[in-house]
């Protein structure tokens, strides 16, 4: 939607520091309005008729932003930005009865757009200051394998590999619950190279180890996933192209207070890996509680089983649950939850506490279920809560 010669717009743009890169945005608009390069994601003014197709089902609020134009910014420039530009002073022309209505319009459409969704995701106000868009597909990080190794059960079904990649003498400073983007090679049957595939660290910020110039990957085979399975079939001394990294809100927090209710299935653990590995490390002894409820079909399907059993309870609460133990009845990460319900209502009054969910997206409702169910028992309102704590940086949803 172009504007007329001399008037202002309200133009439609995407926070390239924030996007991660998952694409959702252009795969729901109807109208072919959002594409991107090796770079950026971009929507193009042109196109754009405001629809808000986009808009809620982004997971870190990167594809909210708008800026009042008098000439819409161009894809090319859209493509080469590393950070969103400031808004200009129009003069007059800002101030003008077409801006301001144009205003009123956008948020109208902005507050049905947000109906249920929490409002736009924010950093936790304690967490590190990101680095963002270090690496792109033309100037990639070019990792080696240092190991890649199987975390489920051999006889499982499930085949999910913790993959170890060293930067060598290549500067890529990552913090817990970031992802790197990755392309298989070759190309499309377009002739186009494939689509870039992003990938939660599961490391700490400091490596596999602390002072290691490397990072971990947590990835699940799928049977035609054409990356999916080129990162599982790595050999040690592969070396693998890294662009990123992304993500600025799903961050963890760095005050020792905070208590963090980490919720995921499968490869959605990955984040949490990181996170526990960086309090070990860096809080030894925080009075904020880690809380984690992690669900699998069985204990063999569940990545890092083995290793979290050695993880001391002083450190990590876990609660594992398991869909298909024989002779059992199935139980989810919201059934649990609910279980527990007391004790998470006790932690939901507090202003110190964080919730983080990561999975499978047939999850998010559930677990929304289950926290709207243990506040309306324990009197409390969680359509009210979980705004609050989004808009303050407390409550973050990466699902796919």
């Amino acid at each position: 939607m172009s504007a007329a010669s001399g008037s202002p717009m309200k133009q439609h743009l995407i926070d390239p520091e924030i996007c991660i890169r998952c694409y959702t945005c252009e795969e729901m608009c109807p109208i072919d309005a959002i594409s991107h390069d090796d770079n950026n994601v971009v929507v193009d003014a042109e196109i754009c008729d405001y629809c808000m197709a986009c808009i809620s089902p982004c997971p870190t609020g990167s594809i909210d932003n708008w800026r009042t134009v008098v000439e819409p910014y161009s894809l090319e420039e859209q493509f080469s930005w590393d950070e969103l530009p400031e808004q200009e002073d129009l003069g007059e022309a800002d101030s003008g009865d077409l801006a301001e209505a144009l205003e009123d319009e956008i948020s109208s459409l902005l507050a049905k757009a947000h109906e249920g969704t929490g409002g736009k995701a924010v950093a936790p106000a304690s967490a590190a200051k990101p680095s963002i868009n270090l690496y792109s597909r033309s100037k990639p990080a070019v990792a080696t394998v240092q190991g890649n190794y199987r975390i489920t059960d051999p006889d499982s079904e499930t085949d999910v590999r913790h993959i170890i990649l060293s930067l060598g003498d290549q500067s890529l400073p990552v913090l817990e619950g970031q992802s790197v983007g990755i392309a298989p090679p070759g190309k499309q049957e377009n002739g186009k190279p494939h689509d870039i595939r992003l990938y939660s660290i599961s490391s700490a910020r400091d490596g596999e180890k602390p002072g290691a110039n490397n990072l971990a990957l947590t990835v699940k085979r799928e049977e035609k996933g054409l990356c999916s399975n080129y990162l599982c079939d790595l050999q040690k001394g592969d070396k693998v192209e890294l662009t990123g990294p992304f993500g600025g809100t799903f961050l963890m927090p760095n005050e020792v207070s905070s208590n963090i209710i980490m919720i995921c299935t499968g490869t959605g653990s990955a984040p949490f890996r990181a996170f526990t590995e960086r309090r070990r490390r860096a809080m030894p002894g925080a009075p904020g509680k880690l809380l984690l409820y992690f669900g699998a079909r069985t204990p063999g399907e569940l990545p890092y089983f083995g290793p979290l059993k050695k993880v001391p309870s002083s450190l990590l609460q876990q609660q594992l649950c398991y869909s298909r133990l024989p002779d059992q009845p199935k139980e989810y990460v919201q059934d649990r939850m609910r279980k527990n319900g007391e004790d998470l209502a006790e932690l939901l009054k507090s202003k110190e506490t964080h919730i983080f969910i990561c999975g499978l997206k047939g999850m998010e409702a559930g677990v929304d279920e289950a926290l709207a169910d243990i506040c309306r028992e324990h009197g409390m309102t969680w359509s009210d809560i979980k705004p609050e704590m989004r808009s303050s940086g407390r409550y973050h949803v990466e699902t796919y």
